[in-house]
């Protein structure tokens, strides 16, 4: 597992506080997948019902505030694949 996961799984989990009420899966471009379930964040490139794909740079600035999910989104810097309503409720936790 690359040091780029690794920091963004423990970074998720402290940020959500808990699980989350869905199944939800982040591409890291070049670095690899995590997995955010119920159960809260972990590396894995299990299926999910939505999938955001990331480059590293945009992802930390998500995780950090600096970027709103959704203006990434609608800039282009953030693809979805699935359930957009599970995206949106991901996005308000990351937010």
């Amino acid at each position: 597992m690359s040091t780029v996961i690794e920091a963004a799984v423990a970074a998720l989990n402290a940020k959500m506080d808990g699980g989350f009420d869905g199944l939800a899966k982040f591409v890291i471009e070049d670095e690899g997948s995590i997995l955010i379930d119920d159960t809260g964040a972990r590396a894995s490139d299990a299926e999910a019902d939505v999938t955001l794909t990331a480059t590293a740079e945009t992802f930390q600035a998500i995780l950090e505030g600096e970027m709103n999910p959704t203006s990434a989104f609608m800039t282009g810097k953030l693809s979805v694949d699935g359930d957009m309503g599970l995206a949106m409720k991901l996005g308000s936790v990351l937010g």
